[in-house]
């Protein structure tokens, strides 16, 4: 049976990721785009991804003029703020939502999309990293650690602003590097320390210094909404830190731009029994060091874990072949949300801990928090 699926917004990520990749999928076909933007609609009718076949599909204004006769899912790439007012309509009129990080910019958005969710369809959300092989082979060996007692996950860009605007406005994304990047850090540290988990203890830090330099823009992500120069007033770097309830400790850093040459990501997971090191780049940054590596350290040794070589983008393929699947479970429901919750409860109490880090009283009375 084939999937109809509809792509809401057609920006960079629907472009680039989810369109090329649905329309040469097999089992897929893309019966309907939405924008809100005539240009953007004329841009894709002129020239609709390659591998396309069959009938051409609907462009739509507006999601309000999407039903489940038109689709069996909607893959929502809309800008962060309007991510929870889409996808809520659109399950709640019946149509299955795939919606990328960050999926909502607050608990109270985490509640909305519940509701939507129990009076409509199933609401499955992005989870890119976790389709990664070298996470598969790290989450395969950390069992064999023993006891978890602290976890460290990093993403540090050399160069990563975004460079459309509304992605550096707090109004617009809800935050800066910790939404974006940590959602993608969380999601992949959270299922190591067991997953359901509470944290007793957040403390974090924010910083500002490249968000506004052109230089530290991204070079390799081409953008249709230029970033007007200093205009950025969400944070370029986040750091956390976060104890749970039974002493596990987990380390949060995420930085679009830094004084590093290459864009690196590293997932340590500390054990009774070991230590292991992912050392890899999350995303589509050309600006790596070659590929992935693996170690585990035992008693004063360290042994490399063969890991096989991947392309750049194959978790997102991978995902979206594991989306007839997720539909189909009738245990979906309620899973999406329920993570959800817990990683935008954790954005929160960073930045709420941020706030308060060296920030005068006069000052936290005024600022209005990121997310």
């Amino acid at each position: 049976m084939t999937l109809r699926v509809a792509v809401v917004g057609l920006g960079w990520a629907a472009r680039t990721i989810w369109l090329p990749r649905v329309a040469a999928h097999p089992d897929m076909t893309v019966t309907a785009v939405v924008d809100p933007s005539p240009a953007a609609r004329a841009a894709f009718a002129e020239e609709p991804p390659a591998g396309a076949g069959g009938p051409a599909p609907r462009v739509l204004a507006s999601a309000d003029e999407l039903t489940p006769d038109l689709a069996d899912l909607a893959i929502v790439a809309v800008p962060n703020h309007a991510h929870c007012s889409v996808a809520s309509g659109l399950l709640r009129r019946g149509v299955p939502v795939f919606l990328e990080k960050p999926v909502c910019l607050s608990t109270a958005e985490a509640d909305e999309l519940a509701r939507a969710e129990r009076a409509g369809a199933v609401l499955v959300a992005g989870s890119a990293a976790r389709y990664r092989g070298d996470i598969r082979s790290l989450e395969d060996l950390a069992p064999s650690l023993g006891r978890i007692r602290h976890v460290r996950v990093a993403w540090e860009r050399a160069r990563g602003v975004p460079g459309t605007q509304w992605f550096t406005r707090r109004d617009t994304a809800g935050g800066g590097a910790l939404v974006d990047l940590g959602w993608h850090l969380l999601d992949t540290a959270l299922p190591l320390l067991g997953g359901d988990v509470e944290f007793e203890q957040v403390a974090a830090t924010v910083g500002h210094d490249f968000v506004n330099r052109d230089v530290a823009q991204a070079a390799w992500r081409e953008e249709d909404e230029p970033a007007a120069g200093g205009s950025g007033d969400v944070e370029d770097t986040a750091r956390a830190f976060l104890v749970t309830d039974d002493g596990v400790s987990l380390s949060v850093h995420a930085s679009w731009a830094s004084h590093a040459a290459y864009d690196t990501t590293l997932v340590e997971v500390h054990g009774t029994a070991g230590t292991a090191v992912l050392s890899c780049t999350f995303g589509f940054s050309p600006n790596r060091r070659g590929g992935s590596t693996l170690t585990v350290t035992r008693h004063g040794e360290t042994v490399a874990v063969p890991l096989d070589h991947e392309p750049v983008g194959v978790e997102y393929d991978r995902q979206v072949d594991a989306l007839p699947a997720l539909l189909a479970d009738p245990g979906r429901r309620g899973r999406s949300i329920a993570a959800t919750r817990t990683t935008i409860g954790v954005i929160e109490r960073a930045y709420a801990s941020a706030l308060g880090a060296g920030t005068p009283t006069s000052e936290r009375n005024s600022e209005r928090q990121p997310a």
